[in-house]
Parts: structure tokens; C-alpha cells; sequence
């Protein structure tokens, strides 16, 4: 279209481009200047009080499941760090750090990633897990992640060659998707993703076959066959969960009679296509459930909620808190991102953070807040039950397919970091993950040191 009005001067001039990707990484290359990568291999040393942490943390919880954390959490040195990320969080607030603060998961250990269904029911391999989910600096991941492959390695016995081999080549791995992505649009990096069989024929023979285990035990695991599992059916038709306790328990009277009321609450933070899903639902039952390592006492309870036919969804709502990212390492976090938690609550962050990081995400994810007169209020978010999750115990493995498993980790991790906008200054201070590795295989091996004498005072604690 064609025009006689000539373009304001003043207006062409206030227009910028961003920068290109090839100047964010000359600029992450000049960081290195200010914070050489082998000082990312420094040990914070100051005064800490790591059960008290842990003490502090169990206020909040529920009372009567804290012997049951406590118990889970001193199975194994790796179980203790798996159920202490708020620990490791005030430990890197003390450190040398880049200050290129991205989206971060928050508790990226190796068994925090695994196996899910997309909207698709294809079966993806991503991060799972976003209860501390907030913005820190992006090798605060790849840190809890490099440390958890040298805990978990000692877990198995594994020969040291082989740990360190698992380290470094994940370091590389996250280095070489990163440097990868940053060359995509930002909009081709937003479609990437990971599928759990793409790629398998070019594995390892002992990693097919653990690959293969994995995804036809991630493929039984549905929200049907749970419900099969978890319920039974009453006289009058109506499922009903089977109590186990403490695993499965009643929940508290006054929730119960709520239920309805927090349903359509979360139907208000879902897309249109699942909310009028739901609609062919009513829900019949609901009972407290006990998850995981660290997140034992904290709120969880399942749903269930059947069709006039009786085919059944389970869904599950889990107690949202502070991030330990914010909490515990001190990080501010974005203006945007206060405002979402000041009008909507912690399980809003969880949610927004899931769909950042991961590549794609369960259509099911809602979120509430519960209040009551004369009771604190506290946070939810809402995601299917056992939509195919599954996932690897790494300490199991054999040495091969332990380190394919830490090199996938490395490379969702940093598929969920390349949607920063800084990921290109991340690739450029990273370069090819060798210099890199060293340093973060030296700080995980020294942390592992101090991760297991603060299990020791932990067990001690118990006796």
C-alpha cells in the first residue's frame, strides 16, 4: 500500500532491534572475563544450619507425616538429597554466580525428570517436577543436576571413572543442546521437544533395553488403570478410593464438604476444551495421597470423578509453598512474576513455570487457593493422576545406560533454559562444556561431601 505521508523521523529513530544471537554471545564470552568458569567450581564455606532448614520447612507441614518424611528421607545418602533442595538452595546463595537469572526448575536431580503423556498421548521424556520452580541463575539446575549424578553413582556402587564420565558428559550434552537451540528461532526453540522413542535405534543396546523397560512401564501407568488399582465400586455405583494409610488417607471433613466448590474454582484456571471435559464428570470420592521424597507432608489429595458409565479421571492437587529458589537462595524474582502469586497464589507459579520449562505440558494443569475463617490459606495446583508418568531409577543402572540417562537430562534441562531470552549469553560463557564440566564435576564430587555429613547428623538426628 502506498502512501504521500512521509515516515516521522523521530518515530523510525526510537525503534531498536534486539541484539543478534551472535552479539548475547560475544557478551557471554566477555563474562568469563568477570567470572572465569572455573570459579563456578568454588565451595561456598559459611556458617549453616542445614537441619534447621529442614526444621523450619516442617513447620509448615503436616504434623502427623513428618516421621514418614523423616523415615523416606534416610533410606539412602541420595534420597536425603533428593528432599533437600532448600538446603542446596541457601548453600548457592553464598557462592560465585553468573547473575544471568533464567526460568530454572528448582530440583533438577536426575530422578526429578522422567515420563509423561503429551496431549497427543505421545510419550515424552522432560523435567516432572516444579514445586520449587522459579527465576535463579542457570547453573543452579545444572549444579543440583551434576551432584545428583555423582550421589546417585555412589549409590550404586559405580566405578568413579564411570561418574565422572556420566558428569562430564551431560555438561557437554547441556552445552552442546543449548548452542544448538540458540541457533533456532526463538519460535522453533518453543517446539522443541524430546519424544521417549526418538531416537532409540541409534542407542546403546543396554540403553534400548532400558529405554524400552522404562516406556512400556510409563505406558501402564494411566489415570484407568489407577482407578482400577486405587478404587472399588459401591452398591449404588459409585467409586470409591480404598483407604491405605498413611500412603492413601480420609481427608479432613471440612474439605470434603468443599470439594464442589474448589472443582469449579480450578475449572476457572483451565482452557475451555478441559473444562467442559470435566463436565461429563461428577466428582465421587476424594482421599489424601503421600508423594515423593521431599514433598512428604506437605497437602496432596486425589479426586476421583466418574461418567454415568463409570469410566473414571483422577486428579491430583498438591500443596504449592514459597519456592527455595526464593526462599532459601534469596533470588528476586520478576515483577510479573510477584504479581501472579500476590493475586493467584504459589500454585500460578508452579503451573506458569511447568509450561515455560517443559517442551509440552499437561492440558489438565490448574491451579486454587484454599481458604477457610480461622484456618491459613494455602496454595494448589491441579494435574492429572499418572497420565503415563514413569521414569528411571538411575542408581540401578549399569554404567552405559547411566550415562545416556544423565546426558538426557542435561538436554531437556537445556531445552527449558533456551526459552530465556539470555540463552544465547549462557551458550556463549558455556562454549563447549568441557572447561565447564571440570569445574561443576569438581564442585558436585565437593558437595557430595557435604550433602552426605549433613545426612549423617540428619540420621543421627532420628536415633
Amino acid at each position: 500500500m502506498s502512501s504521500n505521508v512521509a515516515p516521522d523521523p523521530d518515530r523510525r529513530a526510537a525503534w531498536t532491534p534486539p541484539a543478534s544471537v551472535a552479539v548475547r554471545m560475544e557478551a557471554g564470552r566477555r563474562l568469563r572475563r568477570r567470572l572465569p568458569r572455573r570459579e563456578l567450581s568454588t565451595l561456598g564455606e559459611r556458617s549453616r544450619d542445614p537441619l534447621a532448614i529442614l526444621e523450619e520447612q516442617n513447620a509448615t507441614r503436616l504434623q502427623d507425616l513428618l516421621p514418614l518424611r523423616a523415615e523416606r528421607m534416610a533410606q539412602s545418602p541420595f534420597a536425603f538429597y533428593r528432599g533437600t533442595a532448600a538446603i542446596m538452595a541457601s548453600d548457592l546463595s553464598a557462592e560465585p554466580r553468573t547473575e544471568l537469572v533464567v526460568p530454572s526448575c528448582g530440583d533438577a536431580h536426575i530422578s526429578n525428570f522422567g515420563f509423561y503423556a503429551s496431549p497427543q498421548r505421545t510419550l515424552m521424556f522432560d523435567m516432572n517436577d516444579f514445586d520449587e520452580a522459579a527465576w535463579a541463575p542457570w547453573e543452579w539446575d545444572l549444579k543440583r543436576m551434576v551432584t545428583s549424578v555423582v550421589i546417585a553413582g555412589q549409590a550404586g556402587s559405580r566405578d568413579e571413572g564411570a561418574i565422572r564420565s556420566a558428569a562430564l558428559g551431560a555438561v557437554r550434552a547441556y552445552a552442546t543442546t543449548l548452542r544448538n537451540a540458540v541457533a533456532l528461532s526463538p519460535r522453533d526453540r518453543y517446539y522443541t521437544h524430546l519424544s521417549a522413542e526418538a531416537g532409540l535405534r541409534s542407542l546403546h543396546p543396554q540403553s534400548q533395553k532400558v529405554l524400552h523397560k522404562a516406556i512400556r512401564q510409563a505406558r501402564k501407568h494411566t489415570s484407568e488403570r489407577a482407578a482400577r488399582k486405587l478404587t472399588r465400586l459401591d452398591e449404588d455405583g459409585r467409586l470409591r478410593f480404598i483407604p491405605n494409610p498413611p500412603t492413601m488417607s480420609p481427608i479432613d471433613p471440612d474439605l470434603a464438604r468443599r470439594l464442589e466448590d474448589l472443582l469449579r474454582r480450578y475449572l476457572e484456571t483451565v482452557n475451555s476444551d478441559i473444562r467442559l471435559l470435566l463436565h461429563h464428570y461428577v466428582i465421587s470420592d476424594a482421599i489424601r495421597r503421600v508423594v515423593g521424597v521431599g514433598s512428604v507432608g506437605t497437602r496432596c489429595t486425589l479426586s476421583l470423578m466418574q461418567d454415568g458409565d463409570g469410566n473414571a479421571v483422577i486428579l491430583q492437587a498438591k500443596e504449592a509453598g514459597r519456592s527455595v529458589l526464593e526462599q532459601y537462595g534469596g533470588i528476586s524474582q520478576p515483577r510479573v512474576l510477584k504479581e501472579l502469586v500476590a493475586a493467584q497464589g504459589q500454585g500460578a507459579r508452579v503451573v506458569a513455570l511447568q509450561r515455560i520449562l517443559q517442551g509440552l505440558s499437561d492440558p489438565f494443569l490448574g491451579y486454587l487457593r484454599v481458604t477457610a475463617p480461622g484456618q491459613p490459606e494455602f496454595d494448589l495446583y491441579v494435574r492429572q493422576f499418572h497420565d503415563m508418568k514413569g521414569g528411571i531409577e538411575a542408581e540401578g543402572l549399569e554404567d552405559e545406560p547411566f550415562e545416556t540417562y544423565a546426558s538426557a537430562c542435561a538436554v531437556t534441562l537445556a531445552r527449558g533454559h533456551a526459552q530465556s531470552t539470555l540463552a544465547p549469553v549462557i551458550s556463549g560463557y558455556v562454549g563447549s562444556g568441557r572447561a565447564l564440566g571440570r569445574a561443576l564435576l569438581s564442585w558436585g564430587y565437593d558437595y557430595a561431601v557435604r550433602s552426605r555429613a549433613d545426612y549423617d547428623a540428619f540420621v543421627a538426628a532420628q536415633r
